[in-house]
C-alpha cells in the first residue's frame, strides 16, 4: 500500500505524521502517548488505564460535562483505548471543524486537572469494571496465562490492572504518572483526512509546539528470559463453556521473524496478525478450523499474534463444544500441530494465507479512522509508520521455508504456556486426563 505520508518532528519532540485524503470531507486526528501497561510497576498496575478515564473529566478551559456536548454537536465521534504498548485518544471530525479536536488535545496534555473526588468517582468505576471481568471466562484465562508466561517483564499484568492496586493508588500516583508521560516528546499526532499538509503541520506547531519537552522515557530493562519448559494453568469459575489456549512465546513487531510467524498464523489458523485494528475473517479453510470446529470438537477457534514493542505471545485459542472434554480438544490441536511438522505449510496454503493477510490490511485501512490508527500504531510500536507501508512487500518474500524455521523455533512445548478455563462443575476437572493446575 503506497501511502503520501509526511513524518516530522516540533523541536519539543512531538512526532507529527500527517495523510491527505480527500476522498470524503472528514479528517481523524489521533494523540498516542508511548506510555501503556509495559510501563507499569507493581503498587501501579492499571495506572495508565486510569489516567485515560481522568482524561476525558476535562480541564479548565474544556470541562468533562461540556466535552461530549463540544465533539457531538459538530457530528464527531471520539474516544480513547489503553493497550500494552501505548494510550491513544482520537477524534473525527467533519473536517472543517477539526481544529476543535486539535486545541481539545493540546489542552488536555497541558490542563488535566485530575480533581481529588473526581479521581475517588472514577476509582468506583473501575473497580466495578475490574469486577466484571470476574465473570468473563476469557479475560479470567488470559490474566492467569498471561501472569504465567511472563515472570519478570511487565507484560505479566492485565492493562486494567491488579484490585490490589486500583484499591490503593492515590491521586498523586495518577497526575505523577500524567505528568510523567503525557509529554510532547513522548506524544505522536496523526492527522489522516481532507486538510492542507503545510496548513495542519502549522496549527499543530502552533497548538503543541509551546509545550516544554519532558525527561525521556527510562526503557524497560526487565527482559523475559528464556522459558525453559511448558507451563500450565487451570482456572476455574462461572459459565458452561470451557476454553482451552496454547499460548506461544512470539516475537516483536521489528524481529525479522514476525513477517514469517504472521503468515503462519494466517495458514495454520486463518488468524489475523498486522495489528489490534486489522480486518477479521472466516478460517473455514484453515487448518485448525478443520481439525478442531469442523469436527466438532470445538465451537471456535482460532490464532491471535499482535504487533508489540517487546517479544509478546501467539496464541491458539479454543472454545470446547459442549458435551466434549477439554481433553479431546487438547489431544487433537497436539496432533495437528504434529503435523504442521511432518506436513509443512505448502506453497499453495502460503498464497492463500497472503491473500487472506493483505484482504485484511486493505480492509483496516479503508477508512480515515482506520488509516490514523494502522499509522499510529505503527509509529508507537515499532518507532516508524512505514512499518505499514511495507509489510505486503515483507510479506511476500516469506518462502515456506521461512515458515516451517519459525514454527520449529516458537512452537515447541518448552516456549508455551497452556491454559485451560473449566466452568464450575464441569465434569471434566475431575478427569485424570486433565492438565494438572499449575502450582503458584
Amino acid at each position: 500500500m503506497a501511502l503520501a505520508v509526511t513524518k516530522t518532528q516540533l523541536d519539543n519532540g512531538l512526532t507529527v505524521v500527517l495523510k491527505e485524503m480527500h476522498h470524503a470531507p472528514v479528517a481523524t486526528f489521533m494523540v498516542w502517548y508511548r506510555v501503556g501497561s509495559r510501563n507499569e510497576i507493581p503498587g501501579r498496575t492499571g495506572v495508565s488505564h486510569w489516567v485515560e478515564h481522568m482524561m476525558f473529566k476535562g480541564t479548565p478551559q474544556h470541562p468533562g460535562h461540556l466535552l461530549d456536548r463540544i465533539i457531538s454537536r459538530e457530528g464527531g465521534h471520539w474516544n480513547a483505548f489503553t493497550w500494552l504498548d501505548y494510550t491513544a485518544y482520537y477524534e473525527t471530525m467533519p473536517a472543517d471543524r477539526i481544529d476543535i479536536a486539535l486545541r481539545l488535545e493540546a489542552d488536555r496534555m497541558a490542563n488535566t486537572a485530575m480533581l481529588p473526588d473526581e479521581v475517588e468517582s472514577e476509582r468506583t468505576v473501575i473497580l466495578q469494571e475490574r469486577a466484571m471481568y470476574a465473570n468473563e471466562p476469557r479475560f479470567l484465562l488470559d490474566e492467569e496465562l498471561t501472569a504465567a508466561a511472563f515472570r519478570v517483564h511487565p507484560y505479566h499484568h492485565e492493562v486494567i490492572g491488579d484490585t490490589a492496586d486500583l484499591v490503593s493508588m492515590t491521586r498523586d500516583d495518577l497526575y505523577g504518572h500524567y505528568r510523567r508521560h503525557y509529554v510532547p516528546n513522548n506524544a505522536i499526532a496523526v492527522v489522516v483526512g481532507d486538510f492542507d499538509t503545510a496548513t495542519m503541520l502549522a496549527r499543530i506547531a502552533e497548538l503543541f509546539g509551546g509545550a516544554a519537552a519532558g525527561e525521556a522515557a527510562a526503557p524497560i530493562r526487565r527482559a523475559e528470559p528464556p522459558q525453559m519448559g511448558e507451563r500450565r494453568v487451570t482456572i476455574h469459575g462461572p459459565g458452561d463453556t470451557a476454553f482451552l489456549t496454547f499460548a506461544y512465546r512470539a516475537p516483536a513487531a521489528g524481529h525479522p521473524d514476525y513477517p514469517a510467524m504472521t503468515l503462519l498464523n494466517a495458514a495454520f489458523a486463518g488468524g489475523s496478525s498486522l495489528g489490534m485494528f486489522a480486518g477479521g475473517g472466516s478460517n473455514r479453510s484453515s487448518r485448525l478450523y478443520k481439525a478442531l470446529v469442523t469436527t466438532e470438537l470445538a465451537a471456535g477457534a482460532y490464532g491471535s499474534l499482535i504487533p508489540t514493542i517487546d517479544p509478546f505471545l501467539y496464541t491458539i485459542n479454543a472454545v470446547v463444544r459442549a458435551g466434549r472434554a477439554p481433553a479431546e480438544v487438547e489431544a487433537a490441536l497436539e496432533s495437528e500441530l504434529a503435523r504442521l511438522a511432518t506436513e509443512p505449510i505448502t506453497p499453495a496454503e502460503l498464497q492463500k494465507a497472503l491473500k487472506r493477510a493483505r484482504a485484511q490490511f486493505i480492509m483496516a485501512g479503508e477508512s480515515i479512522s482506520g488509516q490514523a490508527q494502522l499509522l499510529g500504531a505503527a509509529e508507537a510500536t515499532t518507532g516508524d509508520y512505514g512499518w505499514f507501508e511495507t509489510v505486503l512487500e515483507r510479506l511476500s518474500q516469506v518462502t515456506p521455508e521461512d515458515i516451517d524455521r519459525v514454527r520449529a523455533a516458537y512452537l515447541t512445548p518448552r516456549n508455551r504456556t497452556v491454559g485451560l478455563y473449566l466452568p464450575d462443575g464441569h465434569a471434566a476437572a475431575a478427569d485424570d486426563d486433565e492438565p494438572a493446575e499449575m502450582d503458584e
